[in-house]
């Protein structure tokens, strides 16, 4: 199995939000002891519900393809999957995988919930309009999860990062490097997406507060291609106006590949923590900021469901508005340690994402 953590440090802010946890909760059992998985987890199970011992089988559904970033979340929840299918707890890994809407999502939730499935991880296309397939799973006694953007319904837990705050992080770097009466653009996700909106309305707020003008916004549908694309285009209508640009994660590099082509070195830009970006930020030889935004989301909330599955609960204060888990920001990428940051990333692909999945007993952390 890959490795769960990039870098020492990338976990040293989220096992000290564990560790605190940890020490509100008094641990795991009365002696702070974790408890077993399998049959053991299922005699041991507490307050969370009715435990059962496994083999469990997880489904999967994920409504977009079109990112490195989707592919290695699918590829991490397979290898943590793996790790449990060697304990005997889980016996089958059923994955949707398509480019697909909304109906087409709700599609695959009833497809999985038809194969029997015990839980969902779910990658949404929607904040709400798959609620009513929310509701028609759970009431089969399906444990669902939502990863990488939150959904409004109250069968699902989400388990993800705060994506407006994680959109904060950059966007104040950039007005801090701009200052009071600059012009910018944005180069965005796609269109209606939560996870887009989201983020784009984070970074909004920031640019509202610091006095920043955001003259004009793109969307590149996480892609790197379109992403320059989009940039090109905005540089031939706005390039004699604008101090910067605010990229997300996804589109960073081709935006970067396209200041670079045209010589515009000059405009400041966020980036993102992918190992292709990170080369072309050593090369390029700019200051500029990466934030890290772990695919491995999706294997974390698998622990979470195979837990939850035998019995566990996720303690209450942990939750925002009753179903969200926001799990904390891993480190920015930075240039002060960009070198390290590439170390780390050698080997592998462009498209690799620095990640993070958390370990079981980090899991534990968040439960009662």
């Amino acid at each position: 199995m890959r490795s769960t953590r990039s870098r020492g440090r990338l976990l040293l802010g989220i096992s000290t939000a564990v560790a605190l946890v940890l020490t509100a909760c008094g641990g795991n059992g009365d002696d702070g002891t974790a408890a077993g998985t399998g049959e053991e987890a299922g005699e041991e199970a507490g307050d969370g519900g009715e435990a059962a011992a496994g083999p469990f089988t997880i489904g999967v559904s994920n409504g977009f393809t079109g990112s490195e970033w989707r592919t290695q979340m699918l590829d991490n929840i397979q290898e943590v999957f793996a790790e449990y299918e060697e304990q005997g707890l889980v016996d089958d890994l059923i994955i949707e995988s398509d480019d697909v809407d909304e109906a087409g999502q709700i599609e695959q939730i009833r497809n999985l919930v038809n194969q029997g499935v015990d839980a969902i991880i779910i990658n949404p296309n929607s904040p709400d309009a798959l609620n009513a397939a929310f509701e028609e799973a759970a009431a089969e006694g399906v444990r669902i999860y939502a990863v990488d953007q939150a959904v409004t319904s109250e069968a699902v837990t989400n388990v993800v990062i705060d994506q407006a705050e994680w959109a904060k992080i950059s966007a104040r770097w950039l007005a801090e490097q701009l200052g009071e009466g600059a012009q910018i653009v944005g180069v965005n996700g796609i269109a209606g997406h939560p996870a887009n909106e989201a983020r784009w309305g984070g970074a909004q707020e920031v640019f509202e507060e610091a006095g920043i003008e955001v003259v004009a916004q793109g969307n590149a549908n996480w892609s790197q291609a379109e992403g320059q694309t989009v940039m090109q285009e905005l540089l031939g209508q706005h390039g004699d106006t604008i101090d910067g640009v605010w990229a997300q994660d996804g589109v960073a590099e081709g935006v970067l590949r396209a200041l670079i082509d045209e010589d515009r070195l000059d405009l400041t830009t966020t980036g993102e923590a992918r190992a292709g970006y990170l080369r072309l930020w050593d090369e390029a030889g700019i200051d500029t900021i990466g934030v890290v935004n772990p695919p491995g989301v999706g294997a974390t909330a698998l622990r979470f469901a195979l837990l939850e599955l035998q019995g566990e609960a996720i303690a209450e204060d942990n939750l925002e508005n009753g179903n969200t888990l926001f799990l904390p920001l891993p480190d920015d990428v930075t240039s002060d340690e960009l070198d390290e940051w590439l170390a780390d990333v050698e080997g592998q692909p462009d498209g690799y994402s620095v990640d993070v999945i958390l370990s079981e007993e980090e899991v534990r952390g968040y439960l009662q």
